[in-house]
C-alpha cells in the first residue's frame, strides 16, 4: 500500500512539474530574478493599438504599392483557366485609402464558379502581404459581367485566343 501511495505521489509530482509556473507548497522560497531587457522589433503583422491614425501614403509609396499589388494579384490563378486573374481581367478596381486600406473589386468568369467563395480570400491574402497595406477588403461584383474581351493580350496569347 505504501509503495502504491509513493508511486502516486511521484506521478503527481511529475505531472505537476509540467505545469508552467507551478510551485509545490513545500518548495523553498526563491526570489525571482528580473530578466534582462530584450530589444523587440515589431513584426510586420503586429497590430497598432495606439489609436493614432496611420500616415497617408506618399506618392512614391503609392507607386510602389501599386506595382507590388499587381505582382501579388498575378500570383492568384483561376483554377479552371491557366492564367492569373489580373491578366484575365477579373480585377475591376483597386483603390488605396488614406488609412492604407486596399479596396479591391473583382469578378469571376462565371457566377457559378466553384471557387467563388475562396477566390476573394486568395486575393485578400495575396494583397495583404504587400508592405504598406494595413487591411484588404475584397468585394465580389458582377456588374458589368465579365467577358473574354476584358482579357489582356498576354492572356489571349497564353490561351491561344489571338
Amino acid at each position: 500500500m505504501d509503495t502504491q501511495t509513493d508511486r502516486q505521489r511521484q506521478a503527481e509530482s511529475l505531472a505537476n512539474a509540467q505545469i508552467p509556473g507551478y510551485v509545490p507548497e513545500n518548495a523553498p522560497k526563491v526570489e525571482p530574478t528580473k530578466p534582462a531587457p530584450v530589444a523587440v522589433t515589431p513584426e510586420r503583422d503586429v497590430m497598432d493599438v495606439s489609436g493614432a491614425p496611420p500616415a497617408p501614403p506618399t506618392d512614391e509609396e503609392i507607386a510602389r504599392i501599386t506595382d507590388d499589388v499587381v505582382v501579388a494579384l498575378k500570383t492568384v490563378y483561376d483554377p479552371e483557366i491557366p492564367t492569373d486573374i489580373y491578366e484575365l481581367g477579373l480585377i475591376y478596381k483597386v483603390e488605396l485609402e488614406d488609412d492604407r486600406t486596399l479596396l479591391v473589386d473583382m469578378t469571376l468568369t462565371a457566377p457559378g464558379c466553384p471557387v467563388a467563395g475562396e477566390m476573394p480570400i486568395w486575393v485578400r491574402d495575396a494583397c495583404q502581404k504587400v508592405d504598406g497595406i494595413r487591411r484588404v477588403e475584397v468585394s465580389m461584383v458582377f456588374d458589368p459581367p465579365w467577358t473574354p474581351e476584358r482579357m489582356s493580350e498576354e492572356a489571349r496569347l497564353e490561351l491561344n485566343m489571338l
